[in-house]
């Protein structure tokens, strides 16, 4: 089977099933082998790991993936890969392609098929749907090891930013408190088909075995954490009480506040993921 990495074996397939893009699916096709070894190398891929591939595409990163690990699941949405998929990875018998949306999938279920191993994501995610998809998989509590993924560059720079940055917010604190992310190459736009419109960043997120912070409530935290960015310009007291559901009242926010040492004028942006537990903590406590 021809390697895929490149732009003549790519087109050369592509034209063959006569396959057009869907702007819906956000497909772009790497065609640069160093990236893709690059990818595989970063995720630490071994015979003993099972891989959980999400988008395969025409199962260009898929072949690398199967010819390094000792078993790959992959999760393609679109109905019109699944017989290119059938043929570009057709020399693998180590590879099992499901035509599920991802965020939809059982996860738990899907996990069990590892025998018990801790699985290892790879993905090239669409910039619309990163954020679902990267929080689907923490919060599933299946045994995730870690997750290399293909980001949009100021997505990648959003995981890794801290308070004060324009990019900090919600998905930065979410991905920090599970995991520790790593920047692991840039990939320009040139290096898919079609080529998009900006570049792009490998991103490895090797999962902490304990939060690096305490949070009596995770849900409770990360709902604070989203009405805190809810609305960038407005003080963290406004965004808390105006997000609803949280149950805390603009008074019991103050006085949290004011135990905590912060002005009443604080906004979330400010706030560490060790401030956020800590405030997620003492409201949880005056709900109760």
């Amino acid at each position: 089977m021809a390697d895929l990495g490149n732009f003549t074996n790519t087109s050369e397939i592509l034209r063959k099933y006569q396959f057009r893009m869907q702007k819906k699916y956000g497909q772009n096709f790497l065609i640069d082998a160093n990236i893709l070894a690059k990818i595989v190398e970063a995720a630490q891929i071994t015979e003993e790991d099972c891989v959980l591939e999400i988008g395969p595409g025409i199962g260009t990163m898929t072949q690398y993936l199967a010819e390094a690990a000792g078993q790959v699941i992959a999760v393609e949405i679109d109905r019109d890969l699944i017989p290119i998929l059938e043929e570009t990875l057709s020399p693998y018998d180590n590879v099992t392609v499901l035509c599920e949306d991802i965020l939809k999938v059982d996860l738990a279920a899907l996990a069990e098929k590892s025998g018990g191993r801790p699985i290892k994501v790879v993905a090239n995610l669409p910039y619309y749907i990163t954020t679902p998809i990267i929080m689907a998989l923490f919060e599933s509590r299946m045994p995730l090891a870690s997750i290399t993924v293909m980001v949009q560059s100021e997505v990648a720079e959003r995981m890794q930013t801290g308070p004060g940055s324009k990019d900090y917010g919600a998905l930065s604190l979410a991905v920090q408190y599970y995991a520790k992310p790593e920047k692991v190459a840039n990939v320009p736009a040139s290096c898919f088909l079609p080529r998009p419109n900006v570049d792009s960043t490998v991103v490895r997120l090797t999962r902490y075995e304990e939060p690096p912070v305490e949070a009596d409530d995770e849900a409770f935290l990360f709902a604070v954490i989203r009405a805190s960015f809810n609305q960038r310009r407005k003080t963290l007291v406004n965004g808390l009480v105006n997000a609803g559901g949280l149950g805390v009242t603009r008074g019991q926010v103050e006085t949290v506040l004011e135990e905590m040492g912060v002005s009443p004028a604080v906004r979330g942006e400010t706030f560490t993921l060790e401030r956020f537990a800590e405030l997620s903590n003492r409201l949880l406590r005056l709900r109760k």
